[in-house]
């Protein structure tokens, strides 16, 4: 599939600080880290996100109904879909070195780093070195005037979830590489549950009439900690991938 030579095209092949030891990160007797630990805290009691994650398996990336969900599309959405399937992927904007957006940065097998704080929670991505913002302030979503490729964040927490809703979007994106669309009517609800030190749960729900017949939720791989880790720069080279991608 194209979008995922592109993707091997972008992998680093060394970082900075590999190794480095994580401060805060408990540890067995032979001192490497103990991902089954309980879960911390922050100091105000909520889940503490903080850390590098990776999502766990590449196939809900590839395509979400290997979660096991009858996606339900609109009769354009599913001839849509169909076309872009059967064309292995080609045209995905990813090989263009356009950004990817909130659902398929959930699912693909790269590096991303949460750092949260009281009111704000912001995600970087280590691909194309691009930042997400979730505000926790309580302010409630913006009404859309500029469609965005990571839409407009905000966030709760409902025991020890984080709940993210984001609208916003702009209709370029697909939700996964074989090409289910997107609509600039969707509405995104994510699911965070970190259930021990080392992983994190999560449950994606789409709300897009438009392209939808009604509501859907998957739940994915979620995400492994990588301790002793740190981001590195990632750049798409745009004219150079995508000649090479499409042969000219």
């Amino acid at each position: 599939m194209r979008a995922l030579v592109l993707l091997a095209a972008c992998v680093p092949l060394a970082a900075q600080w590999i190794h480095y030891p994580t401060p805060g990160i408990p540890r067995t007797p032979d001192g490497k880290p103990n991902l089954s630990a309980p879960a911390p805290k922050t100091a105000d009691g909520k889940p503490d996100l903080n850390g590098i994650w990776v999502s766990a398996d590449v196939k809900y990336l590839n395509d979400l109904t290997a979660a096991g969900v009858d996606i339900p599309m609109q009769p354009w959405a599913r001839a849509l879909y169909n076309q872009r399937k059967e064309a292995m992927g080609k045209g995905r904007p990813s090989e263009r070195c356009l950004t990817r957006g909130v659902v398929d940065f959930d699912t693909i097998p790269m590096n991303i780093k949460f750092v949260q704080t009281p009111t704000e929670i912001a995600v970087l991505y280590e691909e194309y070195n691009h930042f997400r913002q979730i505000m926790m302030d309580g302010r409630p979503l913006p009404k859309p005037t500029q469609p965005a490729y990571l839409g407009y964040s905000v966030g709760h927490w409902e025991g020890d979830t984080l709940v993210v809703d984001t609208t916003g979007f702009n209709d370029l994106d697909w939700l996964d590489n074989n090409g289910h669309p997107q609509t600039e009517s969707m509405h995104v609800t994510e699911r965070f549950h970190r259930r021990d030190f080392g992983h994190m749960d999560l449950k994606i729900t789409i709300d897009d009439q438009k392209a939808y017949t009604k509501p859907w939720t998957v739940t994915v791989a979620g995400f492994n900690l990588l301790p002793d880790e740190e981001l590195i720069e990632n750049i798409c080279e745009n004219e150079k991938d995508y000649t090479h991608l499409v042969g000219k």
